[in-house]
């Protein structure tokens, strides 16, 4: 039998000498041997391995990489691919990925003059950065000279006459984002940033894009000695998904989708984007369903389910049979017995007579990974799937972090959803790590395999390339479960690109005179209903104005000073409401009008400094729980 020696490094992250030999690639099944390493120190025995074993969670050692191949093993000779037909990955022809690109950041308009959100791309583009826009550019001339390429009839402006001043342009007179703008932007933003907490501080004040290009630059060159990151104090507070309204955020996967693509322009990084050829799916039952079909199942059950139901339970069941036992999500159940209980849930679940007291934990766990493998598209998606993986080429750990953050606000409601909902979950089997054994690279380890070898992307790549990614896909596992509070936060520099977005819409419908007529009516009535209602011009007098139409307290004044927080607001209000039924945790004071939608504030939000962001805002106290619902 032959053995390969095969050094393993990617992107600088994991170095490693294995003696790999595939004895089957349809059986998944792996010999690891310990191999002497490359320029070893003479003398050292070639039964020992050439390096001390690391405990430290910022790295994998070898016992990990084999715990990862056993999984890999389990999953193959688990043969839970019977009837599932593969999802068959492409990456997208020339210049039809910039077209997809340009659609889905809602600048058609760049190269499609019948698009109907004309006016809004020219208020998207009003409000970017240097690097984004030349994302953009960048596309836009790929674009352009591929159809050139193909003799084919096109409108694509040029790409000086987008970016170039309103007063010269005569293709897109109001196309612009001034630059001259941005760079002194740019230039204020840098000076927050270098007084920030450099190094573990993740800074989101600033475009990523734009700091990956200072660090390029070499205008920062200082690395943190370690890992432990954090977000950074605001005091106008943190914005989490879920806490802007659906018009807002729509606007922010946009911006997010240019920031993404210009921060791996800026370090270059190409990511091609695949996309997915139609299969045949099921339609309905547990596992093989796509998300968006299990989510319509489960809502005629239970309205406002975001996470698949059967997921909730595995995830229960292994908990109340305590997440103390020694490993947990590593040792797997019995492959006929998880088969058998399979077939069990698909006809029993719904019906609610399913037998949970009977089924073993390991079996649970199981389960669980099996309805993560048979999703028929990837729960990281196709489109963005290269993208996870080329995560770790960026050349920080920050800026890798900084590009899960976006690529995790990318990702669609269903999966972004249920991927919080397995971190979370992940998060509590390492919480238990004395007793069950599972640290975090023990879990990183496990799951990855059956997070990123997704069927129809296995198949497609070699050997080799499947070693490398065995320490990249569980080093990007490792991340979202650690960093997972970073992750579902909103940068502010994208929430303050938002509120410029719709303050230019504003001045837009300004200058229509018949909107003007009707604001000037408006503004009227709204003078009118001041003078009865107190609203909120009372900041000038040292108070605002809160409402709080869904209570008894419908309304209130609190005292404006500097230290006021949300978290003072909904006390305050608390103390004076009748209603015994209302509590704390389902309020949330909401920033409304002015130059955002509406927005859920952080409880730590000084309503002072958020006064002098959105000057026009109201706020408003409402129930979180009727927030979801509606």
């Amino acid at each position: 039998m032959e053995y390969k020696c095969n050094i393993i490094t990617v992107f600088g992250v994991f170095h490693i000498c294995l003696c790999l030999c595939p004895r089957s690639r349809k059986t998944g099944q792996y010999n690891v041997q310990r191999c002497k390493a490359a320029g070893a120190a003479p003398g050292s025995s070639s039964g020992k391995t050439p390096y001390q074993r690391c405990s430290s969670q910022d790295s994998l050692d070898e016992q990990a990489m084999v715990d990862y191949f056993k999984e890999v093993e389990i999953i193959q000779r688990s043969g839970d691919a019977e009837t599932q037909e593969e999802v068959q990955l492409k990456v997208a022809d020339e210049g039809e990925q910039e077209e997809a690109w340009l659609m889905e950041a809602g600048l058609a308009t760049l190269f499609d003059e019948s698009a109907s959100d004309g006016e809004d791309s020219i208020a998207l583009l009003s409000t970017l950065t240097r690097t984004q826009a030349a994302a953009v550019e960048r596309r836009v001339e790929t674009l352009k000279q591929t159809l050139r390429k193909r003799n084919k009839p096109y409108s694509v402006p040029d790409v000086r006459e987008i970016f170039k001043p309103a007063s010269q342009s005569k293709v897109r007179a109001h196309i612009r984002p001034r630059i001259s703008a941005v760079s002194s932007c740019v230039n204020e933003d840098m000076q927050v940033w270098g007084g920030a907490d450099a190094e573990t501080d993740i800074n989101l004040e600033v475009s990523f894009s734009e700091q990956a290009l200072t660090y390029k630059e070499g205008l920062k060159v200082t690395q943190p000695q370690n890992e432990d990151f954090r977000v950074s104090q605001d005091k106008t507070g943190q914005t989490r998904v879920g806490d802007l309204s659906a018009e807002d955020m729509k606007k922010v996967r946009r911006l997010v989708l240019i920031e993404m693509s210009a921060l791996f322009d800026t370090c270059g990084i190409e990511v091609k984007a695949h996309k997915a050829l139609k299969v045949r799916v099921r339609e309905s039952g547990l596992f093989g369903v796509s998300l968006s079909t299990l989510l319509e199942q489960d809502q005629r059950r239970i309205p406002g389910t975001k996470v698949p139901l059967i997921l909730q339970h595995l995830m229960s069941h292994i908990e109340e049979q305590g997440l103390d036992t020694e490993g947990v999500l590593r040792i797997p159940g019995a492959a006929t017995r998880v088969k058998a209980v399979c077939h069990e849930l698909e006809h029993k679940f719904y019906e609610g007579v399913f037998p949970w007291q009977s089924l073993k934990q390991h079996d649970a766990a199981s389960l669980l990974k099996l309805f993560i493998r048979e999703l028929p598209y990837p729960l990281l998606t196709v489109e963005y799937f290269s993208a996870f993986i080329s995560v770790l080429k960026l050349p920080t750990k920050k800026q890798q972090l900084q590009a899960l953050n976006l690529l995790v606000l990318l990702l669609p409601e269903p999966n972004r959803d249920t991927l919080k909902a397995l971190l979370e979950f992940f998060q509590r089997v390492t919480d238990h790590k004395d007793r069950n054994k599972m640290t975090l690279n023990n879990v990183a380890v496990v799951m990855a395999p059956n997070i990123f070898m997704c069927k129809g992307f296995r198949s497609k790549i070699s050997e080799q390339q499947e070693f490398a990614m065995a320490t990249g896909t569980a080093n990007i596992v490792r991340l979202l479960v650690r960093y997972q509070n970073l992750l579902w936060t909103i940068p502010k520099f994208v929430l303050n690109q938002v509120r410029k977005h719709n303050m230019e819409n504003q001045r837009k419908m300004h200058r229509d005179r018949a909107v003007k007529k009707l604001l000037k009516k408006m503004a009227y009535d709204r003078e009118r209903a001041s003078d009865k209602q107190e609203k909120n011009t009372e900041a000038e007098g040292g108070f605002i104005r809160v409402q709080a139409p869904q209570f008894s307290k419908v309304s209130m004044a609190v005292q404006l000073t500097e230290d006021l927080k949300a978290s003072d607001v909904l006390t305050h209000f608390l103390s004076q409401e009748r209603s015994p039924s209302v509590k704390r945790e389902d309020l949330c004071l909401y920033e409304m009008g002015g130059n955002i939608k509406e927005r859920c504030l952080d409880e730590e939000t000084y309503i002072t400094a958020l006064l002098e962001l959105n000057p026009s805002a109201e706020w408003v106290i409402k129930s979180v729980q009727s927030q979801k619902s509606s």
